[in-house]
């Protein structure tokens, strides 16, 4: 047995009913960053999550903990969306918009904004989702383009502008109320990014970093 494996081992696990309990408290988190915005108290995110309070600041010691948790882990099922989009969809333009709607339905852009306001954007959980997400969303979209279904004019960031944009409104403000017509919505958008193009787009393609410059 080598020293690694050895050591690998004594690497305790974490109880199976510990882990449960901090899923729980992420997914109660994430209803009610949605609902009430990020301000919630968090005694109110225990209630709900069946758990005591001391539960909720033994997985997470401050609020600022729960909040980047709940958003790295709503940007993880997104791109998990998108690589199950990859693998299982030969078409590559369904392929992407499969991603959109998922994107919406993950409430990705109602939690999102959180980011600014809330923790340090640049922390090392968040940057590595980020990036992950990103990646996948340019595979999806170069593959498209590559088909010849994607309009050859759009990047990365004028996808993820417009499904910011017509996803959903900032947590808190209602969003709830817009669920009936998110996705008529954003197929609008879908169908106008298909090639071939019927109109020349002002400006040039919005790239990530462009976004983040701005």
């Amino acid at each position: 047995m080598t020293a690694t494996t050895t050591a690998q081992r004594k690497v305790p696990r974490p109880r199976a009913d510990a882990q449960r309990n901090r899923e729980r408290i992420v997914t109660a988190a994430r209803e009610m960053f949605t609902e009430f915005g990020p301000d919630v108290p968090l005694d109110d995110i225990a209630r709900r999550a069946g758990v005591g309070n001391a539960t909720v600041y033994r997985n997470f010691p401050d609020r600022d903990a729960l909040v980047r948790e709940v958003v790295c882990s709503v940007m993880d099922r997104t791109s998990e969306a998108a690589e199950l989009a990859l693998a299982e969809t030969g078409d590559a333009f369904e392929a992407l918009e499969r991603f959109v709607h998922a994107s919406a339905d993950e409430r990705i852009t109602a939690l999102c904004p959180m980011v600014q306001s809330t923790f340090d954007q640049y922390h090392p959980d968040l940057v590595a989702s980020r990036e992950r997400i990103e990646q996948l969303v340019e595979q999806l979209m170069d593959r498209a383009r590559a088909a010849g279904q994607l309009r050859g004019d759009v990047s990365v960031g004028d996808l993820m502008v417009a499904v910011a944009q017509l996803s959903r409104p900032p947590a808190g403000t209602g969003c709830m109320v817009l669920d009936g017509f998110v996705h008529r919505t954003l197929q609008v958008f879908l169908d106008g990014l298909r090639a071939p193009a019927r109109s020349v787009l002002p400006g040039t393609a919005v790239t990530m970093e462009g976004l983040r410059q701005s």
